[in-house]
């Protein structure tokens, strides 16, 4: 099962390293991670995407927790949360198949940041779903380069009190 964790550190040298080795010491393979400052100068956050069971991840939670740069670790739930990710798609296109691609990317929200002569650059920020989705389609077209930022997320501004994230304070 896939989880997205939400978790806030200070903003020191060899925390993310620190974090990232919790899940490598376990065997998980880390599927998607950003990190970025915060509304703070002080505190940046990291978004981590990893495939592994509720109780293995508890565990990893607690340890976090034990190291000292460590603020705060929330879980995204989905459906209580926004999660986005920006992609770059370099994809093959002859004068023949532009319109179609580029209508192709106006249906997904995407935009044309560079045109070459055999070839349309698109950029697209949306669910990680709809970046799938786009990838998906467009890949038959032929699909040069790809670059993803990995997920980011926040947990929405007004949640029911039911089903909350786990969230977990220090500090």
């Amino acid at each position: 099962m896939k989880h997205t964790l939400s978790v806030l550190v200070e903003n020191k040298p060899g925390v993310l390293m620190r974090i990232t080795s919790l899940f490598a010491r376990r065997g998980f393979n880390i599927d998607s991670l950003a990190v970025g400052p915060t509304e703070r100068h002080d505190v940046s956050r990291i978004t981590i995407r990893v495939d592994c069971e509720t109780s293995p991840l508890e565990q990893i939670e607690k340890q976090m927790h034990k190291l000292v740069n460590v603020l705060r670790v929330s879980e995204l739930v989905p459906g209580e949360s926004i999660e986005r990710e920006l992609v770059l798609m370099k994809v093959s296109a002859p004068p023949a198949k532009r319109a179609e691609l580029m209508a192709l990317g106006e249906v997904f929200g995407a935009r044309v940041v560079d045109l070459g002569p055999d070839s349309i650059v698109f950029e697209l920020t949306g669910p990680p779903e709809d970046v799938d989705s786009f990838e998906e389609l467009v890949r038959p077209h032929g699909l040069q380069e790809l670059v993803r930022t990995g997920r980011i997320g926040l947990g929405r501004a007004h949640r029911p009190n039911r089903n909350r994230p786990r969230q977990h304070v220090l500090a």
